[in-house]
């Protein structure tokens, strides 16, 4: 319960996952259907960049900070949804606030939609019951993230989204969210999950991708963006998302997306992405 991501936000990893998170959430709006959200590691939802936490690393210079320039049009289109969670954020220009992964579901649910924000960090999941109070949307719990799967699914609508996202501090953690997403499948087979998992080094990396490929889940997309080589002392080189039920334009746009941001995120170069089927597609 250590980690706090103030001191992380809008890094190249938030990058990542965050501008998938928002594309996903707008294809789910897309049916005139209810759907729900799971986040099962929710932090406090939003995040000041001139704050004491943000400004001891600057993490997010080298992440959002890079964003200021436009891409190609045909990249904007994919950012889109991104791009609007990030000015509702700081309406009056400029990049002030960046919103965590709560706010930015809650920017993409409708009126007759829902999340459950989990978070276990007593003071974190304080702040984001006070930063969201009145959020009728919006339920919050303080529970282990692999006991909120296992209550939380399957959802009453049907449809929705599971977002596994752990700080991966214990040695243990890679295999816990492992078994999170093999036991949300099972209960929400024809749900939508995104799987976050940073890259330190190739062993970490390889065994994950072993162990998720090994799980039995089927139509599992593997994303991946790396800004540096990674080796054991050069700490967090990129991150990934495994999509698990993505929607079927997601892998194109990522194909688009991914190495623009490699190009734009990377260091001296070395920036690179791939986008590959860990597990067959469907169809």
């Amino acid at each position: 319960m250590n980690y706090r991501h103030a001191y992380h936000a809008g890094n190249h990893a938030d990058v990542l996952k965050h501008a998938v998170l928002a594309r996903v959430l707008a294809y789910l709006a897309q049916k005139d259907k209810p759907f729900a959200v799971l986040d099962a590691h929710a932090g406090i939802g939003a995040y000041d960049l001139q704050g004491v936490e943000a400004g001891k690393t600057a993490e997010w210079q080298g992440g959002i900070g890079k964003l200021a320039q436009p891409f190609p049009p045909e990249v904007e289109a994919i950012l889109a949804p991104y791009r609007a969670c990030l000015a509702a954020l700081n309406p009056k220009g400029g990049l002030r606030y960046y919103p965590g992964s709560p706010d930015i579901i809650l920017q993409g649910l409708r009126a007759g939609d829902r999340m459950i924000a989990n978070e276990l960090h007593p003071e974190d999941a304080a702040t984001l019951r006070e930063n969201y109070a009145g959020e009728q949307r919006l339920t919050v719990l303080q529970e282990d993230a692999l006991v909120a799967v296992k209550s939380q699914l399957p959802f009453a609508e049907k449809r929705g989204l599971v977002l596994i996202d752990p700080p991966y501090e214990a040695r243990d953690e890679a295999e816990r969210a492992l078994r999170m997403l093999v036991q949300g499948q099972r209960r929400f087979q024809t749900g939508m999950f995104l799987l976050w998992y940073p890259v330190t080094t190739e062993e970490f990396v390889d065994e994950l991708m072993s162990g998720a490929a090994a799980s039995g889940i089927g139509n599992m997309l593997r994303a991946e963006l790396r800004i540096k080589r990674a080796h054991e002392a050069s700490g967090l080189s990129g991150s990934g998302l495994l999509i698990v039920n993505p929607p079927y334009t997601l892998e194109g746009e990522l194909a688009l997306l991914l190495p623009a941001l490699a190009r734009r995120l990377g260091i001296e170069g070395l920036g690179r992405s791939q986008i590959s089927w860990l597990t067959p597609p469907r169809g």
